[in-house]
């Protein structure tokens, strides 16, 4: 394929990167029908781990069945397909080859009382599955949060070695943080800039809210001011967060919400200058037509 000179540019960014990874970056930015722009719409689908089958799946049952995920995702031109190691087992032969898949290695699940993710697969696996990359997530803040990072690390050394790209989810969230700080604009700059620092390639974070929740940051955010009422000037100080744009950072589409909310997020992001949306449940929740038509919508943003 031919690379654009957007492409070109981004992969122009990752300078210690070996041609492996590299040609799996590519391989995500040029997939779908927004290829080559630098945007990206990826397809996560780890919600049974983190929510049970039932709160993930039965407002739209055939989500229940792997394969209903893969064909959405191709059917809808995303860039790429997210999921933990059963999902992608069992549509890796029938859908090889149709779209990059991200691996997702570590999960928790709504029975457990700690703020931590347990490795539920290997880099092996995902070389063996043919992904394009593995997915990982971090709890800034978590009284786990050191150990998932060095979980993280040598995880994303072997990938890389494999020639494989790394996909950081990065959640703040643990004992210091109520639910306002979760999504806080200094904690998601904060959060994606951590992300960047421990060698993602693709950041995924919560879009920001207006409140600054650091003590210790407002005085620095009083002096230099991000206008926290401007959805889209708050997603480009996340941007900037992650090496002044050099990494590509994408932002979850969270809970279920209504259509015209959802498209005036997603334009937030496209006009702060995010490279995309990674959009789960607001899509796969829905019957096949009304999430085609949605994805389309924000496909359609991103294009410009």
């Amino acid at each position: 394929m031919q690379l654009t000179p957007k492409v070109r540019e981004i992969l122009s960014w990752y300078e210690s990167d070996n041609p492996g990874t590299k040609a799996n970056l590519a391989r995500i930015l040029m997939e779908g029908k927004l290829g080559g722009t630098g945007k990206m719409v990826i397809l996560p689908v780890d919600q049974g781990f983190e929510h049970g089958p039932a709160r993930s799946f039965a407002p739209n049952p055939a989500g229940y069945n792997p394969h209903y995920m893969f064909e959405l995702a191709i059917e809808a031109g995303l860039n790429a397909y997210a999921a933990p190691l059963g999902m992608i087992e069992a549509g890796a032969a029938t859908f090889a080859g149709a779209i990059p898949t991200i691996l997702k290695m570590n999960s928790s699940n709504s029975l457990s009382t700690t703020k931590d993710q347990g490795v539920t697969a290997s880099v092996s696996d995902a070389l063996r599955l043919g992904c394009s990359a593995i997915g990982f997530t971090i709890y800034p803040s978590s009284e786990y949060q050191f150990e998932m990072i060095e979980e993280l690390r040598e995880l994303a050394e072997e990938a890389k070695a494999a020639g494989l790209a790394v996909v950081v989810w990065s959640y703040p969230r643990g004992p210091m943080l109520d639910k306002t700080g979760e999504t806080a604009l200094d904690i998601c700059a904060y959060a994606a800039h951590m992300a960047a620092l421990v060698g993602a390639h693709i950041i995924k974070v919560k879009p920001p809210t207006s409140a600054i929740s650091l003590e210790a940051a407002k005085g620095t955010y009083t002096k230099h001011p991000v206008a926290v009422d401007d959805a889209a000037a708050r997603i480009a100080h996340v941007v900037q967060a992650c090496f002044g744009g050099r990494r590509l950072v994408v932002f979850s589409g969270g809970e279920a919400k209504g259509t015209e909310d959802i498209l005036k997020e997603v334009r937030a992001i496209n006009a702060g200058g995010g490279n995309g949306s990674i959009m789960g449940r607001n899509a796969f929740q829905r019957p096949k037509a009304e999430a085609l038509a949605l994805l389309e919508s924000i496909i359609g943003v991103y294009r410009g």
